[in-house]
């Protein structure tokens, strides 16, 4: 069959995983990208990446490349390609862009300008239009511009495939699967060894868990994908690839999902018995400071409350729970921790093995591993032993307070330019680096101005005879001519025309 191009998409953090399992899929040219990695391969290839990428959220097939100045520009090419090979008159189609250029301001109107091509195509050639949907379309086609260069993909997935079809309810602020899955084959968990979220919810992660260790395919419990609905699907094919368990494997560890709230339970089993893995996941209710002391090895992988979306009475004193939890009750084991904020990690009290930066959602977050041993750290090196940095990702982004302080300088710059635009030009203060040749005028005490006596400060009923002036509040009123702003002459020397000194805040926290 022929191979063509197509790109996958996937979270901020997982594309190294997302390669790996193309990669085991039987891909072509697999390269990484930023939340995506690029592939070849034909249509079973297209098929199975829809069915059992654990870590992709959506799967593109890229068919027209070509390079663009404006949206009218946009809109000449694309009326041009026969849209017959995609869709006819009775199919329902959409259109979604994603823009990264300053000839483009509005993603929405490149997106409108693809939809009236489409549009005009078809009523120029049959004086009629296929109708837009944008709810649940047939078709869902999709346009990437990065500077001038974009790209037309026709989207193989449709809804995104994080949508596995198990889940019949969730709780609040639930994980998104595909996150869940990412962070259980960032860990390297294989099956190999108990399992345990000890702060489950509607219990996604220990649900990802039992797929991965029996090897299920993730799109098992979808109903439909976009595919089928292509001029060219073949159902035969996709039929092959949905009844192939041969892959699959038996787990003979156990795998527990703990929660104090009976709610959540009573989700999780709901969930789990829609996955048809009622009987291989343990859900149980019971709160994380009563984790008891493991016997066997257990791997821990748990999504805690960040203080975002749940509001958490002592948010840290919670992280502190689980630190001491851990230090106490997994030695020996290994424990995941994401999170979105570092003063929680910090009050966790261990020291992490790895810092891995993921995004939840729009959340900068990382996820920590944590090796749980006996005794004090510094013993444990004097030992002789290490922390297992194995197996980690070896394209890594930046830390979370990397990302902290450059959202605050971008923030800043942005602030900036604003200002700049807005405003009059401010007058900057010079260092004394900045004086070319003039030097700097040096602060003289009371004792080092020579002959020239200091002028004592007068208070009432002075002997010089002149009476005293007295202290004016800033609420009294000034006799004579007011201070002027914009005034002729003030504190800061000959201003006339010209505006006063101004002090630029990063925020108005900062000022004094």
């Amino acid at each position: 069959m022929t191979e063509f191009e197509m790109i996958a998409k996937t979270f901020q953090g997982l594309e190294e995983i997302l390669a790996k399992e193309l990669i085991e899929l039987g891909a072509n040219d697999v390269a990484i990208g930023n939340r995506m990695v690029s592939f070849r391969g034909d249509k079973l290839l297209l098929y199975k990446a829809n069915f059992h990428l654990r870590t992709a959220i959506r799967i593109l097939k890229p068919f027209l490349h070509f390079k663009a100045d404006s949206a009218d520009e946009v809109y000449d090419i694309c009326k041009k390609v026969n849209w017959e090979e995609f869709m006819s008159l009775t199919n329902s189609f959409a259109v979604d862009a994603v823009v990264y250029s300053e000839d483009f301001k509005h993603s929405k109107f490149v997106a409108y300008r693809v939809k009236d091509a489409i549009a005009d195509y078809f009523r120029e050639k049959y004086g009629k239009r296929p109708n837009v949907s944008v709810a649940n379309p047939d078709l869902t086609f999709h346009i990437h511009i990065s500077h001038d260069h974009c790209s037309l993909s026709l989207d193989s997935s449709g809804e995104s495939l994080h949508k596995r079809g198990y889940r019949q309810e969730a709780m609040e602020a639930p994980l998104n699967e595909i996150l869940a899955a990412g962070m259980i084959l960032l860990s390297g968990w294989d099956g190999q060894s108990d399992f345990i979220d000890p702060m489950c919810g509607s219990g996604t992660i220990p649900i990802e868990a039992a797929l991965i260790a029996h090897n299920m395919a993730p799109g098992l419990f979808r109903s439909q994908y976009a595919f089928e609905k292509w001029k060219d699907f073949d159902k035969e094919m996709f039929e092959s690839v949905y009844n192939d368990d041969s892959a699959e494997r038996p787990f003979n560890f156990k795998i527990k999902g703990y929660d104090k709230d009976p709610k959540a339970i009573a989700v999780a089993r709901r969930n789990a018995r829609a996955a048809g893995l009622a009987d291989e996941i343990d859900f149980t209710v019971r709160d994380f400071k009563d984790f008891e002391p493991i016997q066997e090895r257990t791997v821990v992988i748990t999504n805690p409350p960040y203080g975002e979306r749940l509001n958490v009475d002592n948010l840290l004193e919670l992280y502190s729970m689980i630190g001491e939890r851990l230090k106490h009750a997994l030695q020996g084991g290994e424990a995941w921790i994401i999170s979105y904020k570092y003063e929680c990690f910090d009050k966790i009290g261990l020291k992490p093995s790895a810092k891995i930066p993921l995004f939840n959602g729009a959340l900068p977050c990382e996820v920590r591993k944590y090796e749980i041993f006996a005794g004090k750290y510094d013993k444990f090196r004097q030992e002789g032993e290490h922390l297992d940095k194995s197996n980690l990702p070896t394209r890594r982004s930046s830390t979370l307070r990397q990302k902290a302080r450059l959202e605050e300088k971008k923030q800043l710059q942005e602030g900036n330019e604003t200002v700049q635009e807005d405003t009059k030009p401010t007058r900057t203060f010079k260092r004394n680096s900045d004086r070319g040749s003039r030097p700097a005028r040096p602060f003289k005490k009371d004792t080092e101005r020579g002959s020239r006596p200091a002028k004592p400060f007068r208070k009432e009923g002075a002997k010089d005879g002149k009476p005293a002036r007295p202290f004016k509040k800033d609420g009294a009123k000034k006799e004579g001519k007011p201070f002027s702003k914009g005034g002729s002459k003030g504190a800061f020397g000959n201003n006339k025309g010209k505006a006063p000194f101004k002090k630029e805040y990063k925020n108005k926290d900062n000022r004094r």
